[in-house]
C-alpha cells in the first residue's frame, strides 16, 4: 500500500486555498470556483484521521488465520508410556503443545478485526483529509469528463495539462463509464465514486481530481453531516 503523507503547510488561515481553478477537457483554465468552507476549510485533525484510517485498515483484514490445538492435531490418542516407574514426567499425549508436532497453545483463530467507528467520526475524518489536500493546493477541478470513446492517451494528456502528475485519486460519478475506461489503464490513477470516498484513499494519493458534478455531490453529502452534528450539539445543550 502506498505511504500516506499529510501535506501540511504554513499558510495563513484565510480562504485563499479554497479558490481552485476550473479546467476543461483540453486542460485550459476556464475560471475559478470557491470550495465549500465546511468541507474543505476545516482544521485537519490528525489524531482523528489516524484513528479512522487504523479502523479502516483493520476492517480490511481477512482474519482467516488459524492454528490447531492439541485436540485438532491428528494422532496422539494413546498414552506414550506408563504413568509410573520410568523416571520421566508423566505424559498423556505426544500432541501436547510442548511436543514437536503437537498442538499450538493460545494460537490465532479466525476473528474479525473490525472496529466500531461512529459515522460522524468517519465523515469528520474525510473532511479533515480533504481540507489537508485543499490547503496544500492538491485539489483539481475539471468541468466535465466527457469522453466520446475510451482513450488512455487523452486521459493521460488531461492529467498532464492540469498538473496532476503523481498519484491521483479521481472521483467519478456513477454514469461516467467512458471516463472510467479511459483512466483505468493508468497505474498512477485510482478511480473512486462519491459513495466510496474515504480518508485512507485521500491521504494515500497526492492529488484529488473532481468534476463539477462529483464536487457538488461530495459537498452536499458532507455538509449534510455537518448540519446534523450542529443540530445534535444544540439538542444536547438544551438538555
Amino acid at each position: 500500500m502506498p505511504a500516506m503523507e499529510l501535506q501540511m503547510d504554513s499558510r495563513s488561515t484565510d480562504d485563499v486555498f479554497l479558490l481552485v481553478k476550473r479546467y476543461n477537457m483540453n486542460g485550459e483554465v476556464i475560471g475559478e470556483l470557491k470550495l465549500d468552507k465546511e468541507v474543505f476549510g476545516v482544521r485537519p485533525n490528525i489524531a482523528l484521521m489516524h484513528q479512522v484510517v487504523t479502523a479502516q485498515l483493520a476492517a480490511a483484514r481477512a482474519g482467516t488465520h488459524s492454528t490447531r490445538t492439541r485436540a485438532e492435531v491428528r494422532g496422539g490418542g494413546a498414552k506414550p508410556f506408563r504413568q509410573k516407574g520410568t523416571g520421566r514426567a508423566r505424559q498423556g499425549s505426544i500432541r501436547a503443545p510442548h511436543f514437536t508436532g503437537g498442538g499450538i497453545a493460545h494460537g490465532p483463530k479466525p476473528r474479525s478485526y473490525r472496529q466500531d467507528t461512529p459515522k460522524k467520526m468517519v465523515q469528520a475524518a474525510v473532511r479533515s483529509a480533504l481540507s489537508d489536500r485543499a490547503r496544500s493546493g492538491r485539489i483539481k477541478l475539471v468541468d466535465e469528463l466527457n469522453f466520446e470513446r475510451p482513450s488512455t492517451k487523452s486521459a493521460k494528456a488531461l492529467l498532464g495539462a492540469i498538473g496532476a502528475t503523481d498519484r491521483v485519486l479521481l472521483v467519478l460519478g456513477g454514469g461516467e463509464l467512458m471516463a472510467a475506461k479511459s483512466f483505468s489503464n493508468l497505474s498512477e490513477v485510482q478511480l473512486i465514486t462519491v459513495e466510496e470516498l474515504n480518508t485512507y484513499d485521500i491521504l494515500a494519493n497526492e492529488w484529488i481530481v473532481f468534476n463539477d458534478s462529483t464536487l457538488r455531490e461530495v459537498e452536499k453529502k458532507l455538509n449534510k453531516t455537518v448540519v446534523q452534528m450542529s443540530r445534535d450539539a444544540a439538542d444536547g445543550g438544551d438538555q
